[in-house]
């Protein structure tokens, strides 16, 4: 073998201030992966970085192919019919004569279990031979998928997931009620699911985004991947930014009400329901409240949750898309585009005979050299004195394009611009007042509330904002309550029976079927 296995030492996240940075040491008593250390688990990869690493690929996909047919246990023979299989299917599959040294390297970097098979001795030579039989360490096999991921992935992969809204406000409320009548394994059940879809959603959204960045970097080596996808992907990014803004404060009600229920409880019953038998009871339960304070950052109410990163994150894609698209039109608006011009100019540098060619093409080209001469006169020749010489006097503006191109401006640019601080004091305090006016009357409304009294001027703009909001979140998937925010308070419209009246300054507002709470 002409690769060793070595070790990298490096850890898995940043370094912490006081922490030991040595490979922790596993539990005692601990087996599968748990006995893995940090440095066993970084030398998984090793067999994807040396030098016959598609020979290791290839062996790799052998096995697993075995494991697909429930053929576990795999002598080197089988391996080696197993490839076989694979050259005659793939075309890329190396012809490899010996692969037992390759199974033993896997063996040694601890990807694969190596075990003696004396079924196969028919005499005791063969028996001391030690026949292996070799078979997927659990940790190896996670470590030859995230490989498999990484070679396959595509631009078909990326996307966002915008259907998975309603079912996550229907595991809400069903999470909701559970609680609420204390069925653990609903409640197990509900939370479990909703982890998960907050998990692929997070793992979407990021593989999305990165996507979109590295589609930013090549868009000028190949901008025609980026013209072909642009209009899908500005309808993908649009049509989930709207569901999101759709479903967000349905969403926010619902953890809400998931959490009036209780949360101890909640976490109570999950972990009471939950059956790995190797975590201990206060584990399962430290884990479940993570998942459950993951789930609260995610669509709970507040200006610092992970969904309104998320509608930010997709506004601004969908800027930067476009702005890709201003660029690539832009640069194929004369026909060729820039690359192309800078491509062909390029290959004249590289033909140029000597340097003095070289020289004279860049003359041409650039025409960096040679000065240019302008004359422009004073707008006001009578303020400048004769005697005095040009050092002394003040400058004059000169344009742009007289200097650049030898061509006058055709328009006069715009004037400047003159700034009046008095107005603008004047105009932020005033904003600063009616900021405080409408805080004071939310305050009032939540104090006070809006039925039994004339409500004043400020109190009814800010009831009419209110009212405004949550009448747009009113939506078919949620019939029964609707709320809006703002200025630090929240209007909650709850069905009843009748019509409610709420008196203003400006008159009276008869609301059917609805009765208002101001929190």
């Amino acid at each position: 073998m002409d690769e060793t296995a070595t070790g990298t030492g490096a850890g898995a996240r940043p370094p912490v201030p006081g922490e030991s940075q040595s490979p922790p040491a596993p539990e005692p008593g601990a087996f599968g992966m748990d006995a893995f250390t940090l440095d066993d688990r970084m030398r998984l990869f090793h067999f994807a970085a040396v030098e016959k690493r598609h020979d290791y690929l290839w062996v790799l996909r052998a096995l697993d192919r075995g494991r697909a047919n429930y053929q576990v246990l795999l002598h080197a023979s089988q391996a080696r019919e197993l490839l076989g299989a694979l050259r005659a299917e793939h075309s890329g599959c190396p012809e490899i004569d010996d692969v037992q040294p390759l199974l033993d390297a896997l063996a040694d970097w601890r990807l694969l279990d190596r075990s003696y098979d004396g079924t196969r001795a028919a005499n005791l030579a063969e028996y001391r031979n030690r026949h292996y039989v070799y078979q997927f360490t659990q940790a190896g096999y996670r470590a030859y998928r995230a490989v498999e991921e990484v070679l396959g992935a595509g631009l078909q992969d990326a996307q966002l997931s915008r259907l998975v809204f309603p079912d996550i406000l229907a595991d809400l409320k069903a999470l909701a009620e559970a609680n609420r009548v204390g069925d653990g394994e609903e409640v197990h059940r509900k939370l479990a699911r909703l982890d998960q879809a907050l998990s692929d959603m997070a793992m979407r959204a990021a593989r999305f985004y990165l996507m979109l960045g590295d589609l930013a970097r090549t868009n000028d080596t190949r901008p025609e991947v980026f013209l072909t996808h642009k209009d899908a992907l500005l309808t993908h990014m649009r049509e989930f930014a709207a569901e999101l803004a759709r479903y967000q404060p349905l969403l926010a009600t619902a953890v809400a009400e998931a959490a009036e229920t209780g949360v101890d409880r909640l976490i109570a019953l999950a972990a009471e329901a939950d059956e790995r038998p190797f975590s201990s009871p206060r584990h399962r339960e430290h884990d479940w409240r993570q998942r459950w304070a993951g789930l609260t950052q995610w669509f709970g109410a507040g200006a610092a949750g992970e969904a309104e990163r998320l509608q930010s994150a997709t506004v601004t894609a969908i800027a930067g898309v476009l702005a890709m698209l201003r660029r690539v039109t832009e640069a194929r608006r004369g026909g060729v585009s820039r690359e192309s011009q800078l491509r062909h100019l390029a290959q004249w540098f590289a033909s140029c005979p000597d340097d003095d060619a070289a020289h004279a093409l860049f003359q041409a080209t650039f025409d960096l050299g040679s000065p240019r001469h302008i004359a422009v006169p004073h707008d006001d020749p009578e303020l400048i004195p004769s005697r005095l010489s040009w050092w002394e006097t003040e400058p004059v503006r000169v344009a742009r394009t007289l200097v650049q191109a030898g061509r006058a401006p055709r328009l006069h640019g715009v004037g400047r611009i003159e700034r009046n601080e008095a107005q603008r004091q004047r105009l932020r305090a005033d904003q600063l007042k009616a900021e405080r006016q409408r805080q004071a009357a939310g305050a009032s409304l939540t104090s006070a509330g809006v039925y039994g009294r004339v409500l004043d001027e400020p109190e009814t703009q800010t009831l009419l904002s209110l009212l405004d909001l949550a009448l747009s979140a009113r939506v078919a998937v949620s019939r029964s309550t609707a709320s809006g925010s703002a200025h630090g308070v929240r209007l909650t419209l709850h069905p009843c029976e009748g019509s409610t009246t709420v008196t203003t300054v400006r008159g009276r507002l008869h609301l059917d079927g609805l009765r208002l709470e101001v929190s």
